[in-house]
């Protein structure tokens, strides 16, 4: 239970391997060019599929769904993935949609997951807002997750989810030892909003990082998709200028490629 292996998929996907568990994240498998609607005025077209097919993936024990709302956090192959899924963890309203298996967790709210042969892991839902104040009527509930077994080294493995730096993920930094940070970037912009951001820029990471001051730092969902204004060059620049150990913390996963992560 040292070492986790993490792949990264594409997009917000990242599969997490640890003590014979295999969680994926906010399940993308569509090919890329297809435009998709997310409402009130916004859309985007996908650029970039998958690094690894659906049905190459494996079994799935458990899917950390951040939001079923958009299609860039779960399109129609990744939904079709979820009956196949041991259980899925979501927002509230999202396991009202999903139905099946799926878990709903209001913020802080705690799901202990058990299975034979396996460790216990625990599942924390924390807070996500995925946009300005005032903009869950156009982007709906978000949240993300925070990992948790015994012999953690560093601290939980948390998972961002779809949002911007605001009161709630600094809370996070408050009431948790973080030991591994997968944070979903982008910067998301659409022309109908203007100049709001849906999603952390870089400079915003590195603020949150100093706060959390995780071992890891691993930037995902910054890239694949048109209505990203900050992919991985300009992370790469905030991240360049940030203090030394924010710095050293971050990792850039390879698309497809397992990665031993020391959490």
């Amino acid at each position: 239970m040292g070492d986790v292996r993490i792949t990264h998929l594409g997009g917000p996907t990242v599969l997490v391997e640890v003590g014979g568990w295999r969680l994926l994240t906010d399940p993308t498998f569509d090919p890329p060019g297809r435009r998709y609607r997310f409402g009130w005025g916004t859309a985007s077209r996908k650029l970039t599929g998958p690094a690894v097919p659906a049905a190459a993936v494996g079994r799935i024990d458990v899917v950390l769904l951040s939001h079923d709302q958009h299609g860039d956090n779960l399109d129609d192959a990744g939904r079709d993935l979820l009956p196949a899924a041991g259980i899925v963890v979501t927002t509230p309203g999202g396991a009202r949609r999903v139905g099946g298996r799926a878990h709903g967790l209001a913020p802080w709210s705690d799901l202990r997951l058990r299975a034979a042969g396996r460790p216990d892991l625990w599942v924390t839902a924390t807070p996500a807002r995925h946009g300005p104040p005032l903009s869950r009527p156009l982007a709906g509930a978000v949240t993300g997750f925070a990992l948790h077994w015994a012999g953690q080294r560093h601290g939980a493995l948390w998972i961002s989810g779809d949002t911007v730096l605001y009161g709630g993920v600094r809370e996070v930094a408050r009431r948790l030892r973080v030991g591994t940070a997968v944070l979903h970037l982008g910067g998301v912009r659409f022309p109908v909003t203007g100049p709001v951001r849906y999603s952390m820029t870089g400079r915003q990471a590195v603020e949150l990082c100093r706060r959390l001051r995780p071992h890891t730092v691993l930037p995902v969902h910054y890239e694949g998709w048109r209505h990203f204004r900050e992919g991985r060059p300009a992370a790469e620049r905030a991240f360049a200028r940030a203090p030394e150990p924010v710095r050293r913390a971050v990792r850039w996963l390879p698309r497809g490629e397992p990665v031993a992560v020391e959490v």
